[in-house]
């Protein structure tokens, strides 16, 4: 099962297993090392399902205080993100972890990361609390001005940014902006390298009129059924994520899902990727296999792009590797320099 690497070496997921990478920085040896024992000894195909939002201390032992709901305004765009403390002893005082979620999804997917790390998780611009105003054309570009603005709202000097899905939107910001970077993370995140052809729900999303259809009819039962391919697990994805997804899916989102899908075809997306090779921070890419909607070969695509990536492959897991293996959580707690328990 091994296979080539570039630049660093890394060692992958076998049978559903969790491996820390073959060589690591010796000042992160003692972290990462124990977080890889957890790995190890935690591992099994059959763990179940953890809701995404629903803190099982069993799970997500806590490590920081409940995340604050805090709210602010960036270019005159109202914006609400969740606060979390960084907890004593992180790999870097000086740096924040920031998390960049996916679509249909908004702050609420972190959670259960912010309870480990802390940190800083914002509803990007059209979804979740924050503004979803018409006259935003919600492309990457934008999407990559916000998060510098956003940066600059907060007053934080450096970041690490962890990404999931459309998230990936941070990668155009990490390579205009690397010298705030301190360490990314990619989690089953968009593919900004060449060879992607968008999903199904993608290509109906990007086609004017069939699109505008699809989100108006979506519901709870559609949602419910469409998730059950989402990750590895059998059954639709939890209630607590169907509540929150829908409880935000109003005409701004769907106007910004759409929009940001119609601006982004493949050559789009490669272009935005075209520098990859020259960010110079430690990176993770973590991928659930089983991913419906981007193929598992693009998970060692972007370690290969990627000059300093470490590569863990969940064969056992779907486009929200976390729940259907929540230990990954302590994977990524463990590369940001958290010490897993």
């Amino acid at each position: 099962m091994s296979r080539r690497r570039s630049r660093t070496r890394s060692t992958r997921a076998r049978d559903g297993g969790l491996k820390t990478p073959a060589r690591r920085p010796a000042a992160r040896a003692t972290a990462l090392a124990a977080a890889g024992r957890a790995e190890r000894a935690r591992a099994s195909p059959s763990r179940p399902i953890a809701p995404p939002y629903r803190r099982q201390p069993s799970l997500y032992p806590r490590r920081v205080p409940e995340p604050s709901d805090r709210t602010g305004e960036v270019d005159g765009l109202p914006v609400f993100w969740r606060s979390a403390s960084v907890p004593d002893g992180f790999q870097a005082d000086a740096t924040v972890p920031l998390y960049l979620h996916g679509v249909p999804d908004n702050s609420d997917e972190w959670l259960p990361f912010l309870a480990r790390s802390g940190g800083l998780a914002p509803d990007l611009p059209g979804f979740g609390r924050s503004g979803k105003p018409g006259s935003l054309r919600y492309t990457i570009d934008e999407y990559d001005r916000f998060i510098e603005r956003f940066i600059e709202l907060v007053q934080v000097p450096r970041v690490s940014l962890i990404m999931h899905d459309w998230g990936v939107v941070g990668l155009a910001f990490a390579q205009r902006r690397p010298e705030l970077i301190e360490r990314l993370v990619l989690i089953n995140a968009v593919t900004f390298l060449p060879g992607y052809r968008w999903h199904r729900t993608a290509r109906i999303w990007r086609t004017p009129g069939l699109g505008e259809l699809a989100m108006g009819t979506t519901s709870r039962r559609l949602l419910r059924l469409l998730s059950r391919e989402s990750n590895a697990t059998p059954g639709p994805m939890p209630e607590e994520w169907l509540d929150s997804v829908l409880g935000h899916f109003d005409q701004g989102t769907q106007r910004a899902i759409l929009r940001l899908y119609r601006s982004s075809p493949p050559e789009v997306l490669e272009a935005a990727g075209a520098r990859l090779g020259q960010l110079q921070m430690p990176a993770l890419v973590l991928w659930g296999m089983k991913d419906p909607y981007l193929p598992a070969r693009f998970g060692g695509a972007y370690a290969d792009a990627l000059p300093r990536a470490e590569l863990i492959e969940l064969h056992d897991a779907g486009h929200w590797p976390w729940l259907d293996r929540p230990d990954a959580i302590d994977s990524v707690i463990g590369f940001l320099g958290v010490a897993a328990t």
